[in-house]
């Protein structure tokens, strides 16, 4: 009797007859694939699976290693799996919650009497590395619905029995390594041994299902990688990545902070802080002058039916702070600037000859944001959007937006970001308007990507409510990617609102609006520019340009004479004058990220000199201080300004 046999087909279209019922890592290795240690798990027809799934079909299958996003999420999912079997270990009475991989590691939520210490966290990391060193496997079961709820409220696990209840499938999926059993759909790596390098990270409190109406649980963070020396450099990077905290060097460099006293999310911006966001405010207003902007400011709250009108109260409560009553009628704190700027599109009347019309408002906005995600400079309830709505004909979407994309690039190459990621979302399943208009948005959205050579992935259904749209992500020194542009055709508003414009023929036509944020907002630029530059901004943008030093209070009058000098011709500087060693006053300059350092001495009184330092350490040498204005003139430019286009 011949025994049945499917066929599976590879990557690069190798074909290969195998026995039915084989497993997925045989039917690997009779295609001829080496199964090392670098294979974790395969998709099988598009759907990752354990290696040792049984094949019964036909299938099409792609070996899953570290280096794929699919290979990592199988990698860090295990790995969660053996940290929460290691804190079971260690404290028995820790409820199981929920523990999924997340970019660049994982996290476990448990249910615990308290936080846990930094001591615990080393039991459990030491837990962990002895359960790798054991190669437990992981194995699959299956378990119908409610057996699966009995058997996890048998074991004290609650929240897993809670999980299950939810589900639509009366079969549940679970996987054990040894003696430990947890929910899990899978797939896991064949064993525990496979994961090279794991560490436990940091500790916080997390609610069940992130609803603060919950229970308070205690989240564990932790990471793994294949090898000790691919660890070793991402825990170098969070080093790394700690000395740039925006909140840190916020505080430390004299930037901004955010104070209980004030609230959550509310920024106070101290008067470093202020003047360098006084100079992006400015370049940004110049920018938009010379490119057919016309400024504009609204008010901070409006009247409740206004968002009714707009659709924000039906599709945005969520982020709105709850109403104010004044003299009778409701008030609302504006989440955003577009309404404001619908009306005063509406006070007049519009011919197409008017169009495009463009508006730009550095608008303060406040929107609620739950304080468990409220983030220093980067998720905040009170910030300032760099704003402009077009209105412009539906003949001109392409070249507007074109044109926004060309501002766009250049706003963010100003301030020093040259990589980016480009995303094009389309139709979400909760929108407004006819598949026809988002058709036609979206078309004209790609043609605008198209034309401008700029590379783009889609992003299926990740646009707003009223229309597709175009996010552009930036890199920063460390490769981290961040939101901040966003370019949105809207045929709603002006439908709601009534927009029209009187066109070539007499009649009445209703315009496109364009949303586009250059920067995203301020507040959250800033951060990202922080942590950027690591608080050391280019000079333009430094609060201090120049300090100068001096090495006794003998030298105190020439050293007043010179930072005069520098400020007489326009640039930003101050003087250390007090009785304090010189080396002192330098690591204090280098602390404030000041780029030049002037330290006048003996010599320099005699010469009419200074000796200038740069703020990395670098010895430039003895200058006069024309010499030095020079040097400011050059590295203080100001960018240069984008070509106009009509």
């Amino acid at each position: 009797m011949t025994s049945r046999t499917i066929c599976v087909t590879l990557q690069d279209g190798t074909k290969k007859e195998v026995p039915a019922g084989c497993t997925v890592g045989e039917a690997l290795v009779r295609a001829g694939v080496t199964l090392g240690s670098a294979i974790l798990a395969a998709k099988v027809n598009g759907q990752p699976v354990d290696l040792d799934r049984v094949l019964v079909e036909d299938a099409t299958i792609e070996p899953l290693t570290f280096d794929s996003p699919e290979g990592r999420e199988v990698y860090r999912h295990s790995s969660t799996h053996i940290m929460a079997q290691a804190v079971k270990e260690v404290f028995p009475s820790a409820q199981l919650a929920i523990g999924p991989a997340i970019e660049d590691g994982f996290y476990y939520d448990f249910a615990f009497e308290r936080p846990f210490t930094p001591q615990d966290l080393e039991k459990i990391e030491a837990r962990a590395l002895e359960i790798i060193k054991a190669d437990r496997p992981f194995r699959r079961m299956e378990l119908p619905k409610q057996q699966a709820i009995q058997f996890f409220r048998e074991r004290g696990e609650p929240y897993k029995a809670e999980m299950i209840e939810g589900f639509e499938d009366q079969t549940v999926s679970l996987y054990s390594q040894g003696e430990f059993i947890d929910l899990c759909r899978g797939p896991h790596l064949p064993s525990t041994g496979r994961v090279g390098a794991l560490k436990i990270l940091s500790s916080a409190g997390a609610y069940w299902r992130g609803d603060e109406r919950n229970p308070m649980l205690q989240r564990i963070y932790g990471t793994s990688f294949p090898t000790q020396a691919e660890l070793d450099a991402y825990l170098a990077r969070l080093e790394e990545i700690k000395r740039r905290d925006h909140r840190k060097l916020g505080k430390e460099l004299g930037l901004i902070t955010i104070q209980d006293e004030i609230g959550p999310g509310l920024v106070l911006w101290h008067p470093k802080g202020a003047l360098i966001r006084l100079l992006i405010e400015n370049f940004w207003r110049e920018q938009h002058l010379r490119n057919g902007y016309e400024l504009v400011y609204s008010p901070h709250i409006a009247r409740l039916d206004l968002w009714r009108t707009s659709g924000h109260v039906d599709y945005y409560r969520d982020n709105m702070f709850a109403p104010m009553k004044v003299e009778g009628s409701e008030y609302q704190l504006k989440p955003m600037n577009c309404p404001f700027h619908i009306m005063i599109y509406k006070s007049h009347l519009r011919s197409y000859r008017d169009l495009p019309i463009r508006y730009g408002e550095l608008g303060t906005v406040y929107r609620y944001e739950r304080t468990g995600v409220l983030h220093g400079l980067l998720r905040v309830r009170g910030f300032t959007q760099d704003d402009a709505h077009l209105f412009c004909r539906p003949d001109q979407i392409e070249t507007e937006v074109s044109r926004v994309l060309d501002f766009t690039f250049f706003i963010l190459r100003t301030f020093g970001f040259s990589e980016f990621e480009v995303y094009l979302s389309t139709r979400p399943e909760k929108a407004v308007g006819s598949e026809e208009k988002w058709a036609q948005a979206t078309a004209a959205l790609e043609a605008a990507l198209k034309g401008r050579g700029v590379a783009y992935r889609v992003d299926p259904g990740e646009g707003v409510f009223y229309g597709p749209k175009i996010d552009i992500k930036i890199k920063d020194a460390l490769g981290r990617s961040w939101q901040c542009s966003t370019v949105q055709v809207d045929f709603n508003n002006p439908e709601r609102f009534q927009l029209t414009y009187t066109g070539e023929d007499g009649r009445s036509h209703q315009p496109i609006m364009i949303h586009r944020a250059l920067m995203g907002s301020i507040e959250r630029f800033f951060g990202i520019l922080i942590e950027h530059y690591a608080g050391a901004f280019p000079v333009w943008l430094a609060p201090v340009q120049a300090i100068v030093l001096s090495i006794t209070d003998k030298h105190r009058e020439y050293a007043v004479g010179v930072l005069n000098q520098v400020k007489a011709a326009g640039y930003r500087a101050e003087a250390d004058l007090r009785n304090e060693k010189v080396g002192f006053k330098i690591r204090e300059a280098e602390k404030a990220k000041i780029p030049y350092m002037l330290v006048v001495g003996d010599r320099e009184t005699q010469s009419g000199t200074v000796s200038v330092r740069g703020r990395a350490g670098s010895n430039l040498g003895s200058m006069s201080v024309a010499a030095v204005l020079d040097l400011l003139r050059t590295e203080a430019a100001q960018p240069v300004p984008l070509t106009t286009t009509t």
